[in-house]
């Protein structure tokens, strides 16, 4: 209604000044070749820090032809822009992941690995892990959903006979 005042208490909320870490279970083949449920812990990364981890992986370029001369609209040069998005997906989840922890040093010794981005696919080399822990970070982050029974038992599927 015009003229009343507005409560601005229920966006006052400490939740949306913490961290929140949730938990997601993902099927992973040990050493030992069995298949073990493993729990990951996920920090909820905010709407700014996953805009950020884009915008690290954003180039901007003059747009040229193929003569190398710049494009120009409405008398201004032509940007391009280009995204690595594979990159970017990879830093979320080394940032997201709290267990494990793919920023840990020991870790990162232990698979030679000085970028963080790369840690991911280190940890989880096999494609059908990768694609699990990925899709569990994505969910937890808000980015995707959650994937249809028949296609979480098809991943199960995949890992058991991997």
């Amino acid at each position: 209604m015009p003229g009343q005042k507005r409560d601005l208490r229920a966006f006052m909320r400490e939740s949306a000044k913490t961290d929140e870490i949730v938990t997601a279970t993902v099927p992973l083949k040990g050493d030992d070749g069995e298949v073990h449920d493993i729990e990951l812990e996920i920090k909820v990364l905010s709407t700014e820090a996953i805009q950020k981890i884009n915008d690290n992986y954003k180039r901007r370029s003059i747009a040229v032809d193929k003569k190398g001369s710049p494009y120009i609209a409405n008398g201004e040069v032509a940007f391009r822009t280009e995204r690595d998005n594979v990159k970017a997906s990879q830093n979320m989840l080394a940032e997201a992941l709290v267990y494990p922890d793919l920023k840990d040093p020991e870790l990162m010794a232990f698979f030679n690995c000085s970028d963080i981005a790369e840690m991911p696919l280190k940890v989880f080399p096999k494609s059908d892990e990768y694609a699990l822990v990925s899709r569990a970070v994505m969910v937890a982050l808000g980015l995707t959903s959650e994937p249809a029974q028949e296609d979480q038992q098809n991943a199960l599927d995949e890992v058991k006979n991997s």
